[in-house]
């Protein structure tokens, strides 16, 4: 450790012969470190060395605060409020327009900061906490130049300041390095977006990067499907030690369990598919905190084809339902999604029957399409007393799924706390398909437990061996 802090120059970055990996080995060292040998590293560095670590950012840095490898144009960084994203960006930009030394040119030159407007820009990207200034040592702070809305480092690099609002400014100014800020809240998004891409256009590999808090934007969704472009992510609880324990504490009790919550918090891009058979904000209003008591639980598996890593996953979600009065008036719970992907059958059958006991089931259904008698042996493998029906699919999915979207609509089916993949799938489903990745088991399973627990006994047929849907 003393070997790679000395040699570093007051706030140099390119003088030490230490990658970002070594740094970050460092760093993992000192936080695991007992207090002796903390006390112990920071004497083992001379003054210049002990001056110098402070604004080496990337001993510092989390994981998705460093830029990732390969050969990107632009980097997302995508997190829940107070996860990093404004540090991350500054030292990125830091990192690119330094030299050796205070004079020595970086490899940019002319830069780019964009915000929502021009006085959130100056507030957040320059004059914040975790803006450039703050974050730059005492040899390097680039000076403020208020009347042209420009940064000035000392090796004579400049940053201009420019505001989604004012997208026309864009037109005509070059750079070689651009930050985005908040993109998903600008106003003329897209407008702003592709004025900025036709200015970055000097040097051999101009670059940007884009710090942001999701929202269901186009120009949002559309860069983060784009093969030059590389993304890091992480929820608020990331960035803790740098954080107040109460306002962890008062967000996610308040909002953890909410659509809110996982935007703003888990920095998840929640993207609404258009006629979808269900939304987030239907989903968020029908939560409950514990399960009615008598309810009967069921249990359903829909198995993939096959048993290995690149196989569809085994959906597997146990709902409680409660039979109160006219089955056309039951409700129900969905109490836990514990579906599996890349397992054996031997494996998914012992997670679904486990499932079973832990919630006190009163039947397990598994759809045969695929496996035939094979599902339900499998099952009876692991415990023979499984109360186990199979279910035949003879209609397509979004035809099978309408019906459990209408028990939503009625207000008779809520989720116990948050079912996180179970949710993004159920919101993917439209009338005209699956608008997801592979195959939404995770829905699948949910529809065969509520068709067996509320639909079937509403009409009636609750004795047949095999059910059809």
């Amino acid at each position: 450790m003393k070997q790679e802090a000395n040699g570093l120059g007051h706030g140099a970055r390119g003088n030490s012969t230490s990658g970002p990996h070594e740094l970050r080995s460092g760093s993992a060292l000192l936080a695991s470190a007992t207090p002796e040998q903390e006390q112990a590293f920071l004497e083992s560095l001379d003054d210049n060395a002990l001056a110098a670590l402070p604004w080496i950012f990337e001993f510092w840095a989390l994981p998705h605060q460093l830029p990732p490898a390969g050969d990107w144009r632009t980097w997302v960084v995508l997190g829940g409020r107070g996860a990093g994203k404004t540090r991350a960006g500054a030292e990125w930009v830091r990192s690119m327009v330094e030299g050796d030394t205070p004079e020595a040119l970086g490899r940019a030159r002319r830069v780019a900061l964009v915000g929502e407007t021009y006085d959130q820009a100056l507030a957040v990207m320059v004059k914040g906490e975790s803006g450039l200034i703050a974050c730059s040592p005492p040899d390097r702070v680039p000076r403020w130049v208020a009347g042209e809305r420009m940064l000035i480092w000392p090796n004579g690099a400049e940053a201009r300041l420019y505001s989604a609002h004012d997208p026309e400014a864009l037109r005509g100014p070059q750079f070689d390095l651009a930050w985005c800020d908040e993109l998903a809240k600008w106003p003329n998004a897209q407008e702003t977006w592709d004025m900025l891409q036709f200015g970055l256009r000097l040097g051999k590999h101009p670059q940007q990067i884009v710090t942001t808090t999701p929202r269901n934007v186009q120009v949002l969704k559309e860069l983060l499907a784009r093969a030059d472009v590389a993304h890091t992510h992480a929820p608020t609880e990331a960035n803790r030690a740098y954080l107040a324990d109460s306002f962890l504490t008062e967000v996610r009790a308040r909002y953890g369990g909410q659509r809110l919550g996982r935007q703003e918090l888990d920095g998840v891009l929640l993207d609404d598919v258009e006629n979808a058979l269900w939304t987030r904000a239907g989903i968020d209003a029908l939560r409950v905190t514990d399960v009615p008591e008598g309810a009967r639980v069921i249990v359903a598996v829909d198995p993939p084809v096959t048993g290995h890593k690149g196989s569809d996953a085994c959906g597997i979600v146990a709902v409680a339902v409660v039979e109160r009065g006219d089955p056309n008036r039951w409700e129900a719970v969905v109490i836990e999604d514990c579906t599996v992907q890349g397992v054996t059958p031997q494996q998914w059958a012992e997670v679904a029957v486990a499932a079973y006991h832990r919630h006190g089931a009163s039947r397990m259904v598994g759809e045969v399409n695929q496996g035939g008698d094979l599902v339900g042996e499998t099952v009876r493998l692991v415990d023979p007393m499984i109360n186990f029906r199979e279910v035949r699919a003879s209609r397509g999915k979004v035809a099978r799924a309408e019906p459990v979207a209408a028990l939503y609509e009625q207000g008779r089916v809520r989720h116990l706390g948050v079912l996180a993949e179970l949710e993004d799938e159920m919101c993917k489903m439209a009338l005209s398909g699956f608008e997801g990745s592979g195959s939404p088991d995770r829905v699948d399973a949910l529809v065969w437990a509520l068709h067996e627990g509320m639909i079937a006994p509403a009409k009636g047929r609750l004795n047949p061996n095999i059910r059809n849907l």
